[in-house]
């Protein structure tokens, strides 16, 4: 085994708690859940130093959303946890309620207490001194879109006492395989961990996407075509079809995964340290009035969309269209362009307001936090002892990652997350601006941006976390 220098004697804790619900919600992908095909879990893991304590929190959702201010602010003001020693991280989950649904905020603000007391759980069953390695190897089961190469990497921070494993967080960069068309359930990740869970007990499996916005499990065309072929032969035959692919795709993570737990690892214990920041991500100019207003036009036309349609919350079938509405507002009202992420806040609705847009500030201030309010785009970097782990919000494509790990991979050991905390914006590539790929274009289709993204938005969000990294490397070493 390869080991750095370890200072710090580390404690640590786990904890697991169910967060399925009966109620039917609106899920990610769009439909209201039909009951519960298989419960989805949050987990929960801190490390202790002595003197400081770094959470992970882990859950079988698309994203923390509306609950991340909220815990957040719970937790700093009631054990002293401050936001950047909290990293939120979802596996990604489409079959789960989705929290930028205004019926659905009561779930989320639950959501907040039930992983606070998950968190007290898993600090009370601290133990110590505990043991943490990484890994990585590479899991040849995904692939990728926006003509990019494919990240196939697997990380892993294994956390061992007394010579046997107590949880071990894992991640890769990808899309989930779901296993119903129309309940709740944890796609192939969550499969994956129960897998690990049964081959190795008393281990508490923990899955986070790593940053795979642009990636996919295995080829998306094969999967419609056998999709289509599994309705033909009736809908309740497509949620079984769908339930053996996901745990099949599971199967390969868990094996892939274990062996590199079992294989030769890097120690890094030490002390923990952690720092937050946000970067404003640069955004395109805008579109003419006269451009706007022609385009706008056509597609009412051909869409049939009412003259008094506004601004629509998920799922309705025009929420595409409220960009084109706010671009018009813009020019008709004299609303100053963004000219970066960083003059904007996002309710939690996920429309993405000026912070100079006076009439809708008040009226979505029911969704938008005083103290805590969503401005993109956040990054964690904390460090254990010399290795850095990465945590970016947002559903961050798989190169922009990549191209972090490299700017480390032969000095030493990093471990990399997308997915954390409040909203999952696609944070796209150059090459995705410059095809307008769906990546690009959420930003403007799902939070309501009269802009788009300027192509500079890789190389800002690559050299903002390779600069953090090297911050806190420089402050601790």
């Amino acid at each position: 085994m390869l080991s750095w220098i370890a200072t710090a004697d580390m404690h640590a804790g786990v904890a697991k708690t169910k967060i399925s619900t009966d109620e039917p919600l609106v899920m990610v992908n769009g439909n209201t859940s039909q009951g519960v095909a298989h419960d989805i879990y949050a987990r929960a893991l801190t490390l202790n130093d002595g003197e400081k304590r770094l959470v992970f929190i882990t859950y079988d959702l698309n994203c923390l959303d509306v609950a991340t201010p909220y815990l957040r602010v719970k937790l700093r003001d009631e054990l002293g946890i401050e936001p950047k020693y909290l990293i939120l991280l979802a596996t990604h989950n489409h079959n789960a309620p989705i929290q930028i649904v205004p019926d659905n905020f009561e779930y989320g603000r639950w959501l907040a207490n039930t992983m606070f007391d998950l968190v007290k759980e898993a600090i009370a069953n601290e133990r110590g001194p505990v043991t943490l390695e990484f890994g990585s190897g590479n899991g040849y089961f995904v692939m990728s879109t926006g003509n990019a190469p494919t990240d196939y990497e697997i990380q892993i921070l294994k956390v061992s006492h007394q010579d046997k494993p107590l949880a071990l967080l894992f991640n890769q960069g990808t899309h989930p395989l779901q296993a119903s068309v129309a309940k709740i359930d944890p796609g192939h990740p969550g499969f994956a961990m129960d897998l690990i869970e049964e081959r190795w007990p008393g281990v508490q499996a923990m899955y986070a996407d790593q940053c795979g916005g642009n990636q996919f499990p295995g080829d998306r065309n094969a999967y419609r075509k056998e999709m289509m072929e599994a309705r033909k032969k009736g809908p309740d035959n497509v949620d079984k079809w769908m339930e053996k692919r996901a745990r099949a795709l599971a199967e390969k993570l868990a094996d892939t995964t274990l062996s590199i737990a079992s294989g030769e690892l890097v120690e890094v214990n030490g002390a923990i340290t952690s720092s937050m920041e946000r970067f404003d991500l640069p955004l395109a100019e805008p579109m003419s009035y006269e451009d706007a207003k022609k385009m706008y036009t056509e597609v009412q036309d051909r869409r049939s969309i009412p003259d008094d349609v506004r601004f629509v919350p998920y799922p309705n079938d025009f929420r595409d269209t409220n960009w084109m509405r706010m671009l018009l507002r813009y020019h008709e009202e004299g609303i100053p362009f963004p000219k970066t992420t960083g003059d904007m806040v996002c309710s939690d609705d996920t429309y993405l307001i000026h912070k100079e847009d006076k009439a809708f500030l008040e009226k979505y201030d029911y969704s938008i936090h005083d103290e805590m309010p969503c401005v993109y785009n956040e990054v964690i970097v904390a460090k254990i002892g010399r290795m850095p782990i990465v945590a970016i919000q947002g559903e961050v494509c798989a190169p922009i990652g990549a191209r972090i790990k490299d700017a480390f991979r032969r000095e030493r050991p990093l471990l990399i997350f997308g997915y954390m905390g409040e909203h999952n914006l696609y944070i796209p590539t150059r090459e995705i601006v410059r095809l307008d790929a769906y990546q690009a274009q959420t930003l403007r289709i799902q939070y309501a941006s009269p802009v788009g993204w300027d192509p500079s938005v890789e190389d800002v969000t690559v050299k903002g976390v390779v600069r953090m990294v090297r911050d806190i490397i420089s402050a601790t070493e």
